[in-house]
């Protein structure tokens, strides 16, 4: 069973370069292009959505020369995606906070997701100054406005409705997380997404993660029986999970 939705946090770059006696940047382009090289993986073994962790909004406190080197290597990624994407029917969004972005990476992050808004082949989300108690602090502040403005009664919010004020508003929950590198933790990724997804661990560098790896993870996925806080059998799961 293929998840249809794979969020991955893509840790290892710089231990990677370190690895190989290279300079912290390198690792990073090196990572780009795997990010590259994983997508056409994830379509053509049929996940429909992939979910990457490119930029926290914690990551502003690395040192000002990586900072601006990973602004670079991302304003180049996005407007080299435009086609790519387009060749391959890839639709494109970044999640996060914009406003601290810069005005080039803005335009970039808006003419790639107005190109590629019709698109219906795999669904690619990049999460760019992206922060899940952010996201959800500016969810929460949106209904509090409604509130306050007599659109919205508080006995009224329901989780449905916060989750229509998230930034992955548009997406399914991640069936499966992987994170690279030998970590075991979330770093404040998808924290309300992830309350039913399966975590997959790898002592993997992200550079290094290939087809093969993301084979890996998703045949450990799919010997899991997800049951959601209940009791289902795994037929049941299934057939629950291929009806949404």
């Amino acid at each position: 069973m293929v998840p249809r939705h794979v969020a991955i946090i893509l840790d290892g770059n710089g231990r990677w370069a370190k690895a190989h006696g290279l300079p912290r940047n390198a690792g990073h382009l090196r990572g780009a292009k795997a990010v590259e090289d994983i997508l056409t993986d994830a379509r053509d073994l049929g996940i429909q959505y992939l979910t990457v962790y490119a930029f926290s909004t914690e990551n502003w406190s690395r040192p000002e020369s990586e900072v601006s080197a990973l602004m670079k290597l991302l304003k180049d990624y996005l407007v080299g995606s435009i086609k790519k994407s387009m060749k391959n029917n890839v639709r494109c969004r970044v999640i996060g906070e914009r406003s601290r972005l810069s005005a080039d990476i803005l335009e970039s992050i808006e003419k790639l997701e107005e190109a590629t808004k019709q698109n219906t082949g795999l669904q690619f989300t990049i999460a760019i100054n992206y922060g899940s108690r952010d996201e959800i602090t500016r969810a929460a502040r949106k209904l509090a406005e409604a509130v306050g403005r007599g659109e919205l009664d508080p006995s009224e919010i329901t989780e449905d409705r916060l989750n229509a004020m998230l930034d992955t508003a548009e997406l399914p929950d991640p069936d499966l997380l992987i994170r690279t590198c030998n970590e075991e933790r979330v770093s404040n990724f998808l924290l309300w997404q992830l309350a039913y997804t399966e975590f997959y661990f790898t002592p993997v560098a992200w550079p290094d993660f290939d087809r093969r790896e993301l084979e890996k993870a998703i045949e450990a996925y799919a010997s899991r029986n997800r049951k959601f806080g209940g009791l289902k059998d795994p037929d049941t799961t299934a057939e629950s999970e291929a009806a949404k």
